[in-house]
């Protein structure tokens, strides 16, 4: 890990010498921050991720439990990540954070097939990798930027670089998608090769670490990224370089504890990472699942990859609506439009209309842009610099937690439809009966949304309710 014994001696504060305020833009922790989520998050394999996996020679069982270590990962080290990163500095964790994500794609990149038990530890490594890395960039990243943007004395132009950032991470999302697809195609490689006169025959089993190499490629870039950021200065941190780690994990806690008393204590903040937890979890759920209900509306497999990037386009315009919402609506007016949005795609679900079926899937990836855009500006907005990533983190713990727990209670769903069905149904073929399973587990969802958004405003009414964006109370940084 990089040493930064001397970063607050090299870096003065920022002082503006403008007659007008700097675009964010211009700071260079700010686009370091954009490519970084570009980097990190745009990753080749996402549109052939459950078939990477079973190409390689993992049973479903194998990739469902492979995913909960994964969800279980994030959930175990997502808030501890936060506080060490407001302790020790969030350039340390990014840093780490590559590191990771390089050796998470190293494995899988160069483990060799045949052998079912090597392939499954490789896997696991992968998977155990992955969630730490995830949860060391959760925040982190995020609390970086803003802070520089405070430095800077314009941290109300944080929509501003919010906005542009989700669309240059969606043209990263399109430009992956659609290049991972084709190399994944060991069709469409050998095509390819053949227009430019090449003899070179390539297999599945070739074509299948394309993307992997890709995405390790994409984090070389990532740790170059952040090797350039600096932490922002807006605390003077240099006596905490001398402590000891016992002393480190001592106040890591304690940061940790603070951060968890004070979004308790506040409504707002409370009501922020609930309403967005309950958002979040239900939207989620439902876009992993989003292969099997295109084939039940009757879309051909060849249009899933097409598809993906056009809903990736959304992400050019949905942050620049969100960012006018924030600016003209209250919070409890934003809280009501993603409602309607929400309800309105799972509802929408349920009819599994042949090819317009796709139309709630729209809504449903824009219930989870806005979701996201709104719940990082309203935290950001009131929570203070020393705290900042850490409560961050309890927002993805409480994120990946529900998003766990949903995936539990789904499996015990879909087992209890699919016994009911075979039962009433005898004579049906086994697909058959899986797909009558999951089109009547589709009908719960609109009524499970209700039922925890219902739940979640009672409580928080009896807490206060949540009125407005205001620091209250004020963290403490003893």
């Amino acid at each position: 890990m990089l040493d930064r014994k001397h970063d607050y001696l090299h870096y003065a504060p920022m002082t503006v010498h403008h007659s007008s305020p700097p675009s964010p833009f211009s700071l260079p922790n700010v686009r370091r921050f954009i490519g970084f989520r570009v980097l990190f998050n745009a990753r080749f394999y996402y549109p052939v991720f459950t078939i990477l996996f079973l190409d390689y020679g993992l049973s479903l069982e194998q990739f469902a439990l492979l995913n909960t270590v994964w969800a279980v990962t994030i959930v175990l080290s997502e808030v501890p990540s936060g506080a060490l990163a407001d302790l020790l500095g969030r350039k340390r964790l990014l840093v780490a954070t590559c590191l990771l994500m390089i050796f998470e794609m190293l494995i899988i990149g160069f483990v060799p097939l045949g052998n079912g038990t090597v392939i499954f530890c490789a896997f696991l490594a992968n998977r155990i990798l992955s969630g730490l890395a995830e949860a060391m960039a959760s925040g982190a990243d995020e609390a970086m930027a803003y802070d520089t943007l405070v430095e800077a004395g314009i941290e109300k132009e944080w929509p501003r670089a919010l906005d542009i950032q989700m669309r240059v991470q969606h043209f990263g999302y399109i430009f992956a998608m659609t290049i991972g697809a084709v190399v994944y195609d060991m069709k469409t490689m050998n095509r390819i090769l053949h227009w430019f006169g090449s003899t070179i025959h390539i297999t599945q089993q070739m074509s299948m670490r394309y993307p992997v190499f890709l995405t390790l490629i994409l984090a070389l870039l990532a740790l170059l990224t952040t090797l350039g950021m600096r932490d922002p200065q807006l605390v003077q941190t240099s006596a905490k370089k001398e402590r000891s780690r016992l002393k480190n994990i001592i106040q890591a806690t304690r940061l940790t504890l603070q951060a968890g008393r004070w979004i308790v204590h506040t409504p707002f903040a409370l009501a922020v990472i609930l309403l967005g937890m309950c958002f979040d979890h239900v939207l989620r759920m439902l876009v992993t699942m989003t292969s099997q209900y295109f084939r039940l509306i009757s879309l051909p497999e060849a249009s899933f990859g097409l598809i993906g990037s056009g809903i990736a386009l959304m992400g050019l315009v949905v942050p620049r609506i969100a960012r006018a919402m924030v600016h003209h609506f209250s919070p409890v007016q934003n809280v009501c439009v993603v409602g309607v949005v929400a309800f309105t795609a799972l509802w929408g679900m349920t009819l599994f209309v042949p090819y317009y079926g796709i139309a709630p899937v729209v809504l449903l990836f824009i219930g989870m842009m806005l979701t996201s855009f709104f719940t990082s500006h309203y935290l950001n907005e009131i929570t203070d610099s020393v705290h900042r990533a850490t409560v961050l983190s309890f927002k993805g713990l409480a994120f990946n937690a529900a998003y766990g727990l949903i995936g539990l209670f789904y499996a015990g769903l879909i087992q209890a439809l699919r016994t009911t069905g075979g039962e009433k149904y005898p004579d049906w073929s086994s697909q058959a009966v899986k797909n009558a399973a999951f089109e009547d587990s589709i009908y719960w969802f609109p009524w499970y949304l209700l039922l925890v958004l219902a739940v979640v405003v009672v409580a928080l009414l009896l807490v206060r309710g949540f009125g407005g964006a205001k620091k209250q109370p004020t963290l403490e940084t003893g």
